[in-house]
């Protein structure tokens, strides 16, 4: 019997009578997602997860972790030895979705639910049951820039002076990451992993789901931040961001969240943080597209690579992951003044 033939025996013994399961939801790694349509118009949401590639126990341990702080489908039924969630539908309108069908100010409006979600997250989620995202972590994560993207996708592996470049930046966004307040974080806090559960007209408590949190962890306050408003998926205009980061910041010194005290310093964090992110994102991209032949993530990689510009030119300590990013990319800057 086929895997998917077991998960359709198991949920009848989950949910009697009628029910219908769509076609895999999302791209979720080894793991899918599907919804299953009820009888009486409902809806649940399952989770199949072969447990020779996944452990579950994460994901049902920060579910119920999270759920106090944040709008998180319910664990309605396991099996772990199978690999089988049942879970709470929070909807089919994700973030990027909602944005595609709104102008600026709408926009607006669901960013600020979105940061109010993560000033909760941060602010009151415990942090003693989370994992730590170390130092050591970190660099292995980093490490996937040069591996994956630098050698496997490009063609181009770092040696000599180069290879030195990219271990002195390396060295350096992760000091920086590491000086970071430390908080809960997702750790994959983007567009796609938001569902929009209420209406902008209703007035509604509950109005952003939170999904994909099998990773959350204790990091840097910056983030999920960095991801959220540098989204691989959805782009701003860098005022629009700038503002967002202005309303956070502010948010989180209320909550007495660990921000530095001037908006400056905060937003130099934040910018930094970005990098670290855009750096960790390209070599999962990469790994995903030739290892895993997921090839669709090769069209996100430029995304990555503008924010990274726009941020390293800006910061002379970045200048030369700047350039080292340039001559990877054989991308010619054009000509500027200083003043």
């Amino acid at each position: 019997m086929d895997r998917i033939n077991t998960l359709r025996q198991w949920l009848h013994t989950q949910l009697p009578g009628d029910h219908s399961l769509s076609d895999p939801i999302g791209d979720a790694s080894s793991r899918r997602y599907f919804r299953v349509l009820l009888a009486d118009g409902s809806s649940r949401m399952v989770m199949d997860a072969p447990p020779d590639r996944n452990d579950l126990t994460p994901f049902v341990q920060v579910a119920a972790l999270l759920q106090p702080a944040l709008r998180v489908p319910r664990v309605l039924a396991q099996d772990l030895q199978q690999g089988f969630l049942l879970l709470d539908d929070l909807g089919e309108v994700d973030l990027q979705m909602a944005l595609a069908t709104t102008d600026e100010a709408g926009a607006e409006v669901l960013y600020r639910w979105v940061i109010a979600s993560l000033i909760a997250l941060q602010r009151d989620v415990p942090v003693d049951s989370l994992p730590s995202y170390s130092a050591e972590i970190m660099v292995e994560d980093l490490n996937r820039f040069a591996e994956w993207y630098a050698d496997r996708h490009l063609g181009k592996p770092l040696t000599g002076e180069d290879l030195a470049i990219w271990e002195r930046s390396r060295s350096l966004l992760v000091a920086r990451a590491q000086m970071q307040g430390k908080v809960a974080i997702h750790f994959d806090f983007h567009c796609r992993n938001l569902i929009v559960t209420g209406s902008r007209q209703a007035g509604l408590d509950e109005r952003v789901g939170v999904i994909d949190f099998q990773d959350a962890r204790v990091g840097p306050i910056c983030y999920d931040l960095a991801s959220l408003l540098k989204d691989m998926y959805v782009q701003w205009p860098e005022d629009f961001r700038l503002d967002l980061a202005v309303r956070y910041w502010e948010a989180a010194r209320q909550a007495g969240l660990p921000v530095p005290a001037a908006f400056d310093d905060f937003y130099t964090q934040f910018e930094i943080m970005g990098v670290f992110r855009q750096i960790r994102t390209l070599g999962t991209f990469a790994r995903l597209a030739h290892r895993d032949g997921k090839q669709r993530y090769i069209d996100d990689m430029p995304v990555a690579v503008a924010y990274l510009r726009e941020t390293c030119a800006r910061y002379t300590e970045l200048h030369p992951l700047y350039k080292l990013l340039n001559r990877l990319t054989d991308f010619v800057p054009g000509v500027g003044y200083t003043f």
